[in-house]
């Protein structure tokens, strides 16, 4: 593994990293940030994710370089593929394909009940599949969660997931990591399993359609509730609220035993959905 040079974390415009020419940062986070850049070579723009380099040590390397050997196992509509994992100029780089804004960045305007639908399914889709896969992602969050100009979701960074190891309880076992405000109780403990990712998704169907983000200790009912009951099908409310059971135990199993469900009550929450906006209008 090439060793990494100490150089100053400092990335500025019209830096060049190998055949990519810098243009700005979009995004930093704890140990790492993201810069948009120019592939000089392909002509397309495209998102750079970079470690910090004053900090970067042998561990981080190697949840960098896990993100990358996981992601490539990875094929799916509703998963961000990439496009290159490297050393580049001493820095560990992984590029990907540019998004036109996160779901995070979608939340701060108003959406639309079919919408907040389509964008439920797609993230639940994701997480079915990399569950299947025996991945667990750990940081599931609109921040990681990239939209295209078509409108299709794409779920991104899997720098700490693991994948999953059976032990003989048959329990996923994974980092302790992940982000405040949307990690399960049992994962701000050390114990991150697929129900884990299964609570993150509660949190986020609940933040989609309520505007509010659901708070320890995760009671019943959370502020919002009454936009909730206003906009939902009362059988989709059920799959929010199982999903957000502070017990792993009384979550769905995983992502794929909760898509069943969401699908089996998505049609009927659009036509709710439609009926009753068509009674106010």
């Amino acid at each position: 593994m090439p060793k990494p040079q100490n150089e100053p974390n400092v990335i500025r415009a019209r830096q060049r990293l190998g055949k990519y020419r810098i243009e700005r940062r979009i995004a930093q986070g704890g140990f790492a940030h993201v810069y948009q850049a120019l592939d000089t070579i392909e002509g397309v723009r495209v998102a750079l994710k970079m470690p910090h380099q004053f900090n970067v040590t042998a561990s981080m390397l190697d949840t960098f370089q896990r993100e990358a050997r996981l992601v490539a196992k990875l094929d799916h509509p509703n998963i961000l593929p990439l496009k290159d994992a490297s050393f580049i100029d001493g820095r560990f780089v992984i590029a990907c394909k540019l998004g036109a804004k996160t779901l995070a960045d979608r939340l701060r305007n108003r959406i639309s009940f079919e919408t907040a639908i389509q964008y439920i399914d797609q993230m639940i889709d994701a997480v079915a599949y990399a569950h299947r896969n025996k991945i667990i992602h750990c940081d599931i969050k609109p921040d990681n969660m990239i939209l295209l100009p078509d409108g299709r979701l794409l779920l991104s960074d899997f720098g700490i997931a693991k994948v999953a190891q059976h032990t003989i309880v048959r329990t996923m076992v994974g980092s302790g990591s992940g982000t405040v405000g949307y990690m399960a109780p049992e994962q701000a403990m050390g114990r991150p399993s697929a129900r884990s990712d299964v609570f993150a998704l509660g949190l986020i169907m609940y933040k989609i359609l309520t505007g509010h983000l659901p708070e320890w200790p995760f009671d019943w009912p959370q502020q919002g509730i009454a936009t909730l009951r206003r906009k939902a099908h009362p059988a989709l409310i059920v799959v929010v609220k199982k999903c957000l059971e502070p017990r792993p135990s009384h979550r769905y199993r995983d992502a794929n035993e909760l898509q069943r469900a969401f699908r089996f009550v998505k049609t009927r929450s659009l036509g709710f959905a439609k009926k009753r906006s068509s009674r106010s209008n």
